[in-house]
């Protein structure tokens, strides 16, 4: 199993390598040099199985010898322990034919911690093996950096920097972050916005000298095996709703475009998914970029739903390696002239490919407030800002088709609690094994937007 860069100019890895690097040395993503095809009856076997089980089906085909078969049965049990609920990824049916997929049962209460906790196990085992430490980078808008400190916290073999933009996460989001007091962990507020911490990453990557000194690693849904992880998740669902044999839609609210993509990857193995459908908020360039054909920047408005608060959405270029064909020298030039002049158009041709892969829609804050209220009178679910938007943009898509629509409720609504409460009047509490969360003592470094700072203060912890 290879992988390649969507700028075609990085040499192909395997698996372990690939999760290592994160960032191919061209700058570009990597991506299966094939995918691997899921046969009908192997889908169906898949219902009813226990998470972990099915966990193992579906990515195991992507390592190649990476991991001996019993190995990451164990550390996908391992990773996935810690979860509060017994079906990991529960469905709860908000109407006729429409589902809300609940990710946010894991130990920071957010999808990612899907990604991140298997993540954390693969990483430790492979540097176990080969006897080196890794210096994991990251930047998050929220969710992201909480389940990478929350997985890597107190590991031997790593030690971890997540970037985050001050002022711009919710309070839950940042105390998850600052308050663990493990040596190998660091919470570093960057004044900026995500884009502006996620291009610091990616500029440490491009600095060749310091990605060696310190065996730069990344954990950002850049990371092929983030993506990889998230494919399960749509394999369960769809197939409890009768998949093979039933066609099925997703709606994903996204912002650095990993969750949908890992969506389009489970369709390309062979999982009927009909329709994925992006919800954005009001920083709606994905949106926009499917309805005018434009992918132009026009800066980042700060919202109640922050983890989609950006504008640069990395696994975009993903997509557009698929509907370019493969094209590494195409890619790089649209990415070198967002770069360059802030934005790309794509041609007629290449566009309609792009929708013939997605459909897209908008929420504005009113209309998040609003969904959270009526859902949560209606069926007593409680939706977070992220999840509404996901509802809300679903719901225009509802009637287009008989297959069932199933949205990605992406993170708990107590990491919210601000928004919840201004929509429903009811302040919803924290797990009782986070309770106590307001009470503990913050550990965080206060940085301006420069590389130069942020390289300093990671050399000068490493040597500590």
């Amino acid at each position: 199993m290879r992988y390649v860069s969507t700028r075609g100019q990085a040499p192909p890895l395997g698996f372990a390598d690939t999760m290592l690097t994160g960032l191919a040395r061209d700058g570009g993503l990597y991506v299966p040099e094939t995918v691997p095809q899921m046969p009908k009856a192997e889908i169906a076997a898949l219902a009813g199985l226990p998470y972990e089980e099915a966990a193992l089906r579906v990515i195991r085909p992507f390592m190649g010898d990476a991991f001996a078969e019993d190995h990451l049965a164990e550390l996908i049990a391992r990773a996935y322990a810690g979860f509060g609920h017994p079906a990991r990824a529960p469905l709860v049916q908000l109407g006729p034919n429409h589902f809300l997929l609940e990710l946010f049962h894991g130990p920071t209460l957010a999808f990612k911690d899907f990604a991140m906790q298997l993540i954390g196990q693969l990483f430790q085992a492979e540097l176990a093996r080969r006897g080196t430490r890794a210096t994991i980078v990251g930047a998050t808008s929220g969710d992201t950096g909480s389940a990478a400190i929350e997985a890597f916290r107190g590991l031997d073999n790593v030690d971890v920097f997540i970037l985050f933009p001050e002022g711009r996460v919710s309070e839950v989001q940042r105390r998850q972050m600052t308050t663990p007091d493990e040596a190998n962990v660091h919470a570093l507020a960057v004044e900026g916005t995500f884009d502006d911490c996620q291009a610091l990453v990616k500029a440490m990557f491009a600095d060749a000298a310091f990605r060696d000194r310190v065996s730069l690693a990344a954990v950002n849904s850049i990371n092929w095996a983030r993506v990889l992880a998230q494919v399960v998740y749509y394999f369960t669902a769809a197939a409890s709703l009768g998949a093979p044999h039933r066609a099925v839609r997703f709606t994903v609210p996204t912002g650095n475009f990993g969750d949908i993509y890992a969506g389009h990857i489970a369709r390309a193995m062979g999982l009927p998914v009909e329709q994925l459908v992006i919800a954005t908020n009001r920083n709606d360039i994905l949106h926009r970029c499917l309805t005018t054909d434009s992918y132009r920047m026009a800066g980042v408005a700060p919202t109640i739903s922050p983890s989609m608060d950006i504008e640069i959405s990395s696994n975009f270029e993903r997509a557009l390696f698929d509907v370019l064909d493969q094209d590494g020298r195409a890619v790089a030039q649209l990415m070198e002239a967002l770069k360059r002049e802030g934005g790309f158009t794509l041609s007629q041709g290449v566009a309609d490919r792009l929708r013939d892969f997605y459909a897209s829609g908008r929420t504005a804050e009113e209309e998040t407030l609003a969904t959270i209220a009526r859902i949560a009178r209606s069926t007593g679910e409680v939706l977070c800002p992220h999840s509404a938007v996901g509802v809300h943009v679903a719901e225009a898509h509802l009637a287009e088709s008989a297959a069932p629509m199933i949205t990605l409720a992406t993170a708990h609504p107590a990491k919210f609690p601000d928004a919840v409460e201004r929509a429903t009047g009811h302040r919803p509490a924290l797990p009782e094994r986070m309770a106590d969360l307001h009470n503990r003592a913050e550990r965080v470094t206060r940085l301006t937007n420069s590389l130069t700072d942020v390289q300093s203060v990671i050399d000068g912890r490493i040597s500590a």
